[in-house]
């Protein structure tokens, strides 16, 4: 059964896309498969992990089979027979028994096909609790701006993920990890019952992977139990994580009175100078900050009494002198994702948590815990 007939990145560029979440060492091998389904004038590809399912469509194309299809086939192996192929070449599904058949110029392959039957597809409730339509722009950015405060594998699954909280007119992405917070805050016109939703970290890295820096809008649909993104052609469902948030504005600072506003590029610049010397194998590379008389001094030591010092001028009028250290990497992954030119630090105490900001911004803020060298 002849199944298409088409050029090559009309089957390359949706698969690459849904291919993110297919992993090759599973339980269930259904799910290295990508599901092809043809509907109407339409090819449909489809992935999932039970946890995430991306579905994307091809583009219109009238070199399809008369009938409707539906199949399944290794992602990975398809996905490489497709890329060692010129973009512009043909090729010609068919389907011959239980095997794909993909003739591409001279070349033949016969892939195993498993039924579709067996391909788990994610149900979702018809009406959603709450939806919203934003730019993709905008929702990449804002979770661009805190993806990296999540925690990695913490007994406290909850904080595995990233907060996406619909409050009033506000929609605001929290991460943690226990030692440093995110927070990033936009405002919508429209009235938005309260919804708390933890979104899986796969899924938020599959959204800043996916999503464009346009103003193309994506739809979210938030469920009691899923959550459902829809832009581009692509819709992304996703289970959510079950657990209580922790209280992040109780750790925001709210009297951090001592600061100093100073240039991201050269604070971001004198601590990866710094972290030369820093003990690299340690998980928790410390850093030295000491505040004082218009002057911030870096300090990095090793396990080897090696000590690297950088000196900025900054604008800091307290007599109090700040001698504070932090977990150098915490630094370094908010400098690296902010895109302002200069970031504002506040500071109570030597013991407290450290708030970072954007001038003149007071949607984003970052918070950052000290630590004891």
């Amino acid at each position: 059964m002849n199944l298409i007939n088409t050029k090559r990145d009309t089957l390359l560029k949706p698969l690459q896309i849904v291919s993110g979440i297919v992993e090759q060492k599973r339980t269930l091998p259904i799910l290295s498969n990508v599901l092809i389904r043809k509907e109407q004038e339409k090819i449909f590809f489809v992935t999932t992990d039970l946890e995430v399912e991306i579905e994307v469509h091809s583009i219109d194309n009238e070199n399809l089979s008369k009938e409707n299809f539906s199949i399944t086939v290794s992602a990975r192996k398809f996905l490489d027979i497709l890329r060692a192929f010129s973009a512009d070449t043909s090729v010609v599904l068919n389907k011959t028994d239980n095997r794909l058949q993909v003739n591409i110029s001279k070349s033949r392959f016969n892939l195993q096909i498993l039924p579709m039957e067996d391909f788990p597809r994610m149900a979702i409730e018809e009406k959603p609790e709450v939806s919203l339509t934003l730019s993709q722009k905008d929702l990449k950015n804002c979770l661009y701006h805190v993806q990296y405060a999540m925690a990695q594998q913490d007994i406290r699954y909850y904080l595995n993920g990233l907060l996406l909280l619909t409050d009033g007119q506000h929609l605001k992405a929290v991460a943690t990890d226990g030692h440093r917070l995110g927070y990033i805050s936009m405002q919508f016109e429209a009235e938005l019952i309260k919804k708390e939703t933890i979104l899986p970290r796969k899924t938020v890295h599959e959204l800043v992977k996916l999503l464009e820096d346009s103003d193309k809008t994506v739809t979210i649909d938030f469920y009691s139990k899923k959550i459902s993104f829809s832009f581009s052609g692509i819709i992304l469902i996703s289970k959510i994580i079950d657990g209580k948030f922790p209280d992040f504005d109780r750790v925001i600072p709210k009297n951090n009175t001592k600061q100093f506003i100073i240039k991201r590029l050269d604070f971001l610049q004198a601590l990866q100078r710094a972290a030369i010397l820093s003990n690299t194998s340690d998980k928790f590379r410390g850093v030295k900050l000491i505040i004082a008389n218009n002057r911030l001094s870096i300090l990095c030591k090793n396990s080897e009494q090696e000590e690297a010092q950088e000196d900025l001028d900054i604008d800091y009028n307290s007599q109090e002198i700040i001698d504070i250290s932090f977990n150098i990497t915490y630094l370094l992954d908010v400098l690296n994702n902010l895109d302002s030119e200069t970031i504002q630090c506040s500071f109570e105490n030597a013991n407290s948590g450290t708030l970072i900001t954007i001038p003149g911004d007071e949607a984003f803020k970052y918070v950052v815990m000290p630590m004891r060298l």
